[in-house]
């Protein structure tokens, strides 16, 4: 489910917005329901927000050397069910 950003439509009003659509706040939805209109607490209205995406980093494979320098054990395929610590 991907997490939708909404924000108070007038902030600046005191008496209309609770601290935390004042501030913005972060909810996860399904894609195919309807996006807020109002606070879930105090009913003030609120828009959503254009963030960012995250995508993945594409990384290359770890070589040996860069494998055991972060610390992991790197294994090598011997035999049939044998592996040998290099």
């Amino acid at each position: 489910m991907p997490i939708y950003e909404y924000v108070s439509e007038n902030p600046d009003d005191p008496d209309r917005c609770c601290r935390i659509c004042k501030r913005g706040f972060e909810l996860r939805r399904p894609v195919d329901r309807a996006p807020l209109e109002v606070c879930p607490l105090c009913k003030n209205s609120v828009k959503k927000l254009i963030s960012r995406i995250n995508t993945p980093r594409v990384a290359k494979p770890f070589s040996t050397v860069d494998a055991k320098k972060a610390g992991f054990t790197v294994l090598e395929r011997r035999d049939e069910g044998v592996f040998e610590k290099l």
